[in-house]
């Protein structure tokens, strides 16, 4: 008998800031008693969500289930920064391959977002939560401002629009002087992650679709044709599994040794007051990623949003068990609130009122693992930093396996290799934390 056991459940440390400043969720619906399905998916992220609404399009009628480790938008998908990009951040092998995939994986980006848009239309989701506004490389160095310029050149070539912002455009959209130049592009859907992973769950739950909150999958066991999922208290009986779980694939025992659990860290101010916000100046909107991808994201809100805040994430550390220490999360305080004094001296010292960490995977070699990995399980993990988009993507592209559907997304993530293999412990945690350590001292300032 086949079965998959989960060495760990999901640890979130900090509440994530996105999901308090909106209004309480509703009490939560428990597994308590064991149910049959067609289809279970196994977590509500963007994987989980965009994995259950395929399957609803390509199924009609079908018995879906999903269960959540946690409350839904409290999890990584509601610590997201909330970009949701159309552009891809790096590019495989020769220029001519480089180019043709890059055209590739823009136009399957461009499909997960109307695919979203498309389910905020749909539900009814406040618009203000899915905000095709773009975004802002912003640059604070000599250094991120040659990335700029690079990056310009590189677009030009391919055909894509942007715009170079110089330091005095910089200043009137942020309010902060900090910014030696920006690079504007279009494509960039600016999220509200936990409101718009909220909506979606519920307009899934309309349709039909069982969420099942604080019930984590602690394994799944081959019953005959199909599986039976566990949870602490109760279990689901279903044809195939869907698993939207990110880097907890290897808790099952998935890829073991070969992803990158890295930690991420956001900080999220109190609502800024009149006098606070007058001082702040700039657009009340807006979202910047550093040029230099070590540096520090930030982004503005207003009262569509959550309120008038500002968001900072910066820092990262690389813990292959899966659960962040304290001490990271006051690692990264400190370091936040250090860029954040730097970019906005009227507002220095502004205590956050949110601070968290963020689990997202990595492959060595920027592979996704979307693939059935069992006779009627598929995988829609290691969204490599990516999750809006890719985890959008993979989770789509695993109900497609799993209704035997054929499309450009299936082919593309099939047709990828293994994750690479790591190196062993303790060298790779020693050694990656030394890494990320100096690269984030050497974008200090970026």
């Amino acid at each position: 008998m086949k079965s998959y056991q989960a060495l760990r459940t999901p640890v979130q440390k900090g509440r994530a800031g996105w999901n308090a400043i909106l209004d309480d969720l509703p009490p939560p619906r428990h597994l308590e008693g064991n149910e049959t399905a067609d289809f279970v998916v196994v977590g509500a992220g963007f994987a989980g969500l965009a994995a259950a609404r395929r399957l609803m399009q390509l199924a009609p009628g079908a018995r879906v289930a999903i269960l959540e480790a946690g409350r839904v938008a409290e999890g990584a998908a509601g610590r997201n920064s909330g970009f949701m990009i159309d552009l891809p951040h790096n590019l495989p092998g020769s220029e001519e391959m480089a180019a043709r995939g890059e055209r590739e994986l823009i136009s399957l980006n461009r499909q997960a977002q109307d695919f979203a848009e498309a389910a905020v239309e749909e539900y009814g989701i406040d618009p203000n939560f899915f905000d095709r506004a773009g975004k802002i490389d912003g640059a604070g160095n000599s250094s991120g401002h040659a990335a700029n310029k690079r990056e310009r050149a590189h677009l030009d070539s391919i055909g894509e629009p942007s715009e170079m912002l110089d330091a005095k455009q910089m200043t009137e959209v942020t309010g902060s002087e900090y910014y030696r130049s920006g690079l504007y592009t279009p494509g960039t859907v600016m999220l509200q992650p936990a409101g718009f992973i909220r909506g979606i769950a519920a307009g899934l739950v309309r349709a039909g679709v069982r969420v099942f909150e604080e019930s984590p999958a602690t394994g799944f066991t081959r019953q005959g044709d199909g599986w039976t999922v566990s949870t602490p208290k109760a279990a689901v009986q279903a044809g195939k599994v869907i698993l939207a779980v990110n880097g907890h694939l290897e808790s099952f025992g998935v890829a073991r040794g070969r992803l990158m659990h890295l930690f991420l860290f956001g900080a999220m101010t109190p609502e800024l007051s009149p006098d606070q916000l007058r001082q702040a100046k700039g657009q009340d909107r807006w979202g910047i990623t550093p040029a230099d991808h070590m540096g520090a994201t930030v982004r503005r809100i207003n009262q569509g949003q959550g309120g008038n805040r500002i968001l900072i994430r910066a820092t990262a550390a690389l813990r292959s068990g899966m659960v962040p220490r304290m001490s990271d999360l006051a690692r990264a305080a400190q370091g936040m609130q250090t860029r954040f004094d730097a970019r906005f001296p009227s507002l220095a010292g502004m205590s956050f009122e949110h601070v968290w960490a963020g689990h997202a995977c990595l492959s060595r070699n920027g592979v996704a693992v979307m693939r059935e990995i069992d006779d009627g399980v598929f995988s829609a993990c290691v969204q490599n930093g990516l999750g809006a988009a890719r985890g959008t993507l993979t989770g789509i592209g695993a109900a497609e396996l799993a209704c035997r559907e054929d499309s450009a997304i299936t082919r593309r993530f099939t047709a990828e290799d293994e994750p690479a293999r790591l190196p062993p412990q303790p060298v790779r945690e020693i050694g990656m934390n030394a890494v990320l350590r100096w690269r984030e001292w050497m974008a200090r300032k970026a």
